[in-house]
């Protein structure tokens, strides 16, 4: 590139040293520094060549772009070439060439204010392209187009790029649109995806990072008031478009009309409807009042825009009190009423007063004043006492009256009082006499029949076939003294103290069985709970007391005591709290009775139904239906405002009718260790379920709930796999802050798997709340076919012959192995476990018989071990290869395929050794 010398020597001239001895003369670059193409990290050299006459040469400074490298690695070395000419080699050296080296460079000296400059060499980078726009996550209004820009950069140019849709290409390279920078024209958006970029130059493809464009609705519209009272507001409005996500429910927001919006503080109305319909009743409201209301609409992917606020106004009412400071003063034959306005509220308008009076000799009369506060009345002779009173009314009615008031106008004479009768007094006591006299009988005659003992009441005089018969009823007595002093010797808070009382259990009624599990802090137990007419299999919680301190022995009984508000088919309940005495102790060691669940906790059932002796057949029905059962206790809770905190599979219950109840509320980390981690001195929490505010902030909401729901939908849909396999507990909050999340599961449902990612978003607020997770999973429940008896699955093994191409980071394409000469010849390989290719499976069907090839998967080498251990293999495990042809026919199987059946049946005959294919 050309360079304008007084440009340059203003650059240079303090980075030149100035020749004050011998003139050097004939200064002359015999060798520039040349072209070097390299790639990113690697090293780079360039070198120049300085030959003059003269005194001491002068240093060699580098220019890259025109400007000087003052910082730069650069050796300088002199060689003498006769007695009065010399060459001077200048190297330039970087380490690790990045993209800000790129450019042009020259050596240049100054001597005697002249510049010599070489001529220029280049540095170019090639390798694969970076990026320096890529998509990120965003969220739209639905069906509303947009743009999104993928902009990367070469060299090697030029860069083409194809964009991905949830891993599936949208364009072509030959397409205008795959040149960077490109730009992808939405036209309307309808469904939440993840968008990237793949960039291809001439030394290889790069992959942006991933972009989840979320699908909101739009905002509500007709928002308009369909009644209003004195109190209340029915508004209706019409719900936006939430693209393939219906809007499953609306919030309704109200507030005095000029009032800020910033402080939800200030709304006097804030509620979640369902919808149909799209109605809702505002009560609570004041009379003659204007009031604000907007509406915005949820979908399962989150909240639309807000409508705009709309004023309304409510009906007028009547005055909230009576008028003040009533009078009345006599002048001659007229009498003046005065009062002043109510003090209260009026509700609306005032309208007037109606003022109610009457006299002995007049019947009540009603006169209606208007706005005046006074009204003379002219009585008539003779004068008489008057009675009155007032109210104020408005459209709406009449208000509430004053007391009624007595103006005197006539004193009346005094009278002596009646003389007293002792007629009456005579037959008072007549009375009280004799009912005296009858309860002292009743209470002689029941002496005279019942005996009282220490164990209870006889009664005697009972004669039957001559013989005298007495009858005992044992005393019921019941005393909660030693409950009470149990209590007491705990030290727990006279508050928790009282809710304990109601549920508290004698221990002569508890019988304990055999250890169910035990763990470092506490055990629980086999128990057996006399009842009144029964007795109950229970579940004992206990604690070890030896190791626990006071302060953690009240969090057991406080959580124990939160349980017993609970009432939910899907959350467990607290049967009671028992007190066992620990005489080593010298206070005694609470337990908790819960309900026996026959199948223990859900993590050891999905667990050895995988991995058992046994192993059990676990449809996607059942899966979706555990998780199903979960989220409805959890919004259960979340309804009555309790934060489980440590929502795993380990910590929910499965009972004999296969229904999933969450439990152990704070209680797990007593007992399971495994799980959970220490981070420095606090408690320990288990970090691969927790949300990533909560292991930041060690801040839980409802949304770190969601958080760990989502977990434990992996862990349903893995069959009781382990959360991130290979990342240690102190790495996962690092894990989850680049981006990473759990992968979805083999055979996991697409739906079910974007469900569980949503509960993982970074933001709490963009997470969805337990109605919605409950809501999607109901659904996705129904729309399951019926579960497919594992028996009628019949296993043909195949040999794919070709796997298509996809986009970069999908599968390779397999060869097939000559597994078709083996299958049409007849003979083919010897059946076995090692060095074979796929295997798939087919459904038998009565009328036909149909072959169904899925994708092929890589193999995965677990044969071997599956043969040493005799284990069954779920959906979630590898699959055991076998080599044969496929071969879709409507015929019987032909003698190439007898291997293949004779295997099948003798799977069959060994029990468990299936492989559903969902």
């Amino acid at each position: 590139m050309g360079i304008n010398p007084l440009v340059l020597a203003v650059c240079v001239l303090s980075a030149f040293r100035t020749v004050t001895a011998e003139t050097v003369t004939e200064l002359e670059f015999v060798r520039s520094p040349a072209t070097v193409i390299s790639s990113l990290g690697k090293p780079v050299r360039m070198t120049c060549s300085l030959q003059g006459r003269g005194g001491d040469p002068p240093d060699v400074l580098w220019l890259r772009d025109g400007r000087p490298l003052e910082l730069a690695d650069t050796n300088q070395n002199q060689i003498p070439l006769d007695t009065d000419s010399w060459m001077v080699y200048s190297t330039l050296r970087i380490e690790k060439v990045r993209l800000p080296d790129m450019g042009s460079y020259r050596c240049a000296v100054q001597s005697e204010g002249h510049n010599t400059m070489s001529k220029p060499g280049n540095i170019q980078l090639e390798g694969l392209p970076h990026f320096s726009v890529e998509p990120h996550h965003m969220s739209v209004v639905a069906n509303v187009s947009i743009q999104l820009q993928c902009v990367a950069h070469g060299p090697p140019e030029p860069v083409r790029v194809i964009w991905l849709r949830d891993g599936a290409p949208l364009n072509t390279l030959k397409e205008s649109v795959a040149l960077s920078p490109s730009t992808l024209n939405l036209t309307g958006l309808n469904r939440t995806s993840t968008f990237s970029c793949e960039a291809h130059n001439n030394k290889g493809v790069a992959t942006s990072g991933s972009g989840t464009i979320t699908v909101l609705p739009s905002a509500p519209q007709r928002l308009r008031v369909e009644e209003s009272t004195q109190t209340s507001l029915t508004v209706s409005w019409l719900p936006g478009f939430g693209g393939d996500y219906p809007i499953i429910r609306c919030s309704v927001q109200a507030k005095h009309s000029g009032e800020p919006d910033s402080d939800p503080g200030d709304l006097v109305h804030n509620q979640n409807v369902h919808i149909p319909p799209a109605s809702h009743r505002i009560d609570g409201l004041e009379p003659h009042s204007l009031y604000s209301v907007r509406v915005a609409c949820h979908s399962s992917q989150g909240p639309s825009a807000w409508s705009p606020w709309l004023d309304m106004k409510t009906k007028e009412g009547v005055p909230d009190s009576a008028p003040v400071n009533v009078s009345a003063t006599l002048n001659g034959t007229e009498v003046l009423v005065q009062w002043e306005e109510p003090a209260g509220k009026l509700n609306g308008d005032l309208q007037g007063y109606m003022l109610e009076y009457s006299t002995p000799n007049t019947e009540k009369t009603v006169m209606d004043t208007g706005l005046n506060t006074e009204l003379s009345l002219n009585l008539s002779t003779p004068l008489s006492n008057m009675t009155f009173r007032v109210c104020a009314y408005t459209r709406a009615g009449q208000g509430p009256w004053t007391p009624m008031d007595t103006l005197i106008l006539v004193t009346p004479g005094l009278s002596s009082p009646p003389a007293f009768s002792w007629h009456w007094w005579y037959v008072v006591m007549a009375i009280a006499g004799v009912v005296a006299m009858a309860v002292l009988m009743a209470v002689y005659v029941a002496k005279l029949r019942r005996k009282e003992t220490r164990f209870g009441e006889a009664f005697e005089p009972m004669m039957e076939s001559g013989e005298l018969v007495v009858r005992y009823r044992a005393r019921r007595t019941y005393s909660r003294r030693t409950t009470e002093a149990t209590l007491n010797s705990l030290g727990i808070s006279d508050e928790l103290k009282q809710k304990l009382q109601d549920v508290m259990v004698d221990r002569h009624k508890l019988t304990l069985g055999k250890t169910l599990g035990e763990g470092e802090f506490g055990s629980v137990m086999e128990g057996l709970l006399t009842q009144e007419e029964s007795v109950l299999k229970v579940a004992v919680k206990t604690m070890k007391i030896a190791i626990c301190t006071r302060s953690e022995m009240e969090d057991f009984l406080r959580e124990a005591a939160c349980m017993k508000e609970f009432d939910h088919p899907n959350v467990m309940r607290l049967l009671g709290v028992c007190l066992q005495t620990v005489e080593s102790e010298g206070y005694p060691s609470p337990v908790v009775i819960l309900p026996y669940m026959k199948h223990g906790d859900l993590h050891s059932y999905l667990l050895y139904s995988r991995l058992g002796d046994t192993p059990v057949y676990l449809p996607s029905q059942m899966l979706v239906k555990f998780m199903t059962d979960i989220a409805r206790g959890m919004e259960y809770l979340s309804n009555k405002n309790f934060i489980h905190r440590d929502l795993a599979a380990r910590n929910c219950m499965l009972n004999e009718n296969m229904n999933v109840c969450v439990a152990d509320f704070g209680l797990s980390k007593k007992i399971y260790n495994g799980d959970y981690y220490r981070q420095g001195r606090i408690s320990k929490m288990p970090v691969k379920w927790i949300a990533i505010e909560s292991l930041a902030d060690r801040v839980y909401t409802t949304k770190s709930d969601v958080w760990s729901f989502g977990v434990t939908m992996w862990e349903i849909a893995t069959r009781g796999q382990t959360p991130y396999p290979g990342v240690e507990n102190s790495e996962i909050y690092d894990y989850l802050r680049q981006g990473n999340r759990l992968k979805q599961p083999p055979d996991c449902l697409d739906s079910i798997y974007s469900l569980m990612f949503s509960c993982w978003l970074l933001s709490p607020k963009d997470r969805p709340s337990f109605e919605d997770l409950r809501w999607e999973l109901e659904k996705a429940l129904d729309d399951l076919p019926d579960a497919q008896d594992p028996d009628e699955i019949l296993y043909v093994n195949m040999d794919e012959t070709s796997s298509e191409q996809g986009a970069v980071g999908g599968r390779d394409p397999v060869a097939a192995g000559g597994g078709g000469g083996g299958g049409g010849g007849g003979g083919g390989a010897p059946l076995g476990l090692k060095g074979l290719d796929s295997v798939t499976t087919v459904e038998v069907h009565h009328h036909n018989r149909y072959v169904l090839c899925p994708q092929h998967e890589p193999v995965r080498g677990l044969a071997d071990s599956l043969e040493s251990l005799d284990m069954a293999v779920s959906s979630s495990a590898a699959t055991l290869p076998f080599q044969t042809l496929c071969r879709p026919t409507a015929t019987p199987p032909t003698q190439a395929s007898t291997p293949t059946l004779e295997l099948l049946e003798d799977r069959e005959m060994r029990g468990p050794r299936k492989l559903p294919w969902e």
